[in-house]
């Protein structure tokens, strides 16, 4: 099953995150962004989504919680090359007691066009337990308002359909 994506104008609109060129060090053999990386900044621009809705960088630390990943879904639509200006946009699909649903996006911003889409399902973490819980109500209510908003976004979201809250 072929998925369509938001185009780029569309994503474009959204908020950027870890907006960046690619570094040398992160190509690979093939002279475009190595495999490994694409997550990683995904995940990096996903974190960096987060701050504004009362997660921030050093949560666990702070106040002892944290968010884990449960589960991802990656899809490579266009290659990422040394140079290329790249950020990454979020759209969040859903919230459960201890987990919420993300579609993240990596923009090729330097030619116009979605390089890169990461579904992931992330859980809230008492980090003085190391296990699931529920989410501050703080940001539970933060989490809602946001995924209210994403929901009126002008596309409709295609998740992969393999990944679901529990």
């Amino acid at each position: 099953m072929t998925t369509s994506h938001p185009t780029f104008d569309q994503l474009a609109a959204l908020p950027a995150f870890a907006v960046q060129p690619v570094p040398i060090a992160f190509e690979d053999v093939n002279g475009h962004l190595n495999v490994r990386h694409y997550a990683g900044i995904a995940s990096e621009g996903l974190d960096e989504s987060l701050v504004e809705l009362g997660i921030p960088q050093n949560w666990p630390t702070a106040h002892g919680h944290a968010c884990f990943t449960a589960e991802h879904h990656l899809t490579y639509l266009a290659e990422l090359r040394t140079g290329d200006r790249m950020s990454a946009r979020v759209q969040l699909l859903g919230r459960a007691e201890r987990a919420a649903h993300a579609l993240v996006y990596l923009l090729d911003e330097t030619h116009r066009r979605v390089s890169f889409v990461m579904e992931e399902i992330f859980l809230h973490i008492d980090m003085s337990t190391r296990r699931t819980a529920p989410w501050p109500p703080d940001v539970a209510a933060n989490l809602d308002r946001r995924i209210a908003e994403d929901a009126t976004l002008p596309w409709e979201a295609r998740p992969s359909g393999c990944l679901a809250l529990r």
